[in-house]
């Protein structure tokens, strides 16, 4: 079975879970502090693979880093080291932010634009498309691309919305080849 599937399962799990317990909110957000966790700490996944460290070990080490948090995050994060299965964490968090964004009618964007776009303009877009694909709020990370020459893509999913001026060109340029075959 492949990695993605088996995150996802281990993701839609906890979302019933949380769901069951209206505990998702709170998921949430510590499993956003786990994912920075073991995105920021390299070590940390050396120590958790380490096939010479009992799982036992690795299960205290992780009461003892993760003590606050949840009980369903930690058994979650045991259950990963138990089943060697730690390197999946942060897809398995991934898909669990677009289960509960999904839940609530919220999208993530990527606005691509020439120079850091006001909160203004970032509000105007979101609000814009929100409409636009029936959603009740976009959340729009902005990158600074300056290789648009000048305008703005905007990547919603697997759909790109390209306004940029170097879109436009090529797109010109490839009307213009077309047109002359």
């Amino acid at each position: 079975m492949s990695n993605a599937v088996v995150a996802k399962r281990y993701a839609e799990a906890l979302f019933q879970l949380g769901n069951e317990k209206a505990t998702l909110e709170q998921l949430l957000d510590e499993l956003r502090v786990v994912k920075k966790v073991v995105e920021d700490n390299e070590d940390l996944y050396i120590f958790l693979k380490h096939p010479r460290i009992t799982n036992e070990k690795k299960k205290q080490f992780l009461d003892e880093v993760f003590n606050g948090l949840q009980i369903d995050v930690i058994n979650t994060m045991k259950l990963l080291v138990e089943r060697h299965r730690i390197e999946l964490t942060s897809s398995i968090i991934d898909h669990f932010i677009q289960l509960v964004n999904d839940a609530k009618g919220i999208a993530d964007a990527t606005v691509y634009s020439v120079r850091k776009l006001a909160d203004e303009e970032r509000r105007e877009l979101e609000d814009s498309f929100a409409k636009r694909f029936n959603k009740k709020k976009i959340m729009l990370t902005n990158v600074v691309d300056p290789t648009l020459i000048g305008g703005m893509k905007i990547r919603l999913g697997n759909t790109i919305y390209d306004g940029s001026v170097s879109g436009k060109l090529k797109r010109i340029e490839r009307n213009i080849v077309t047109a002359n075959k």
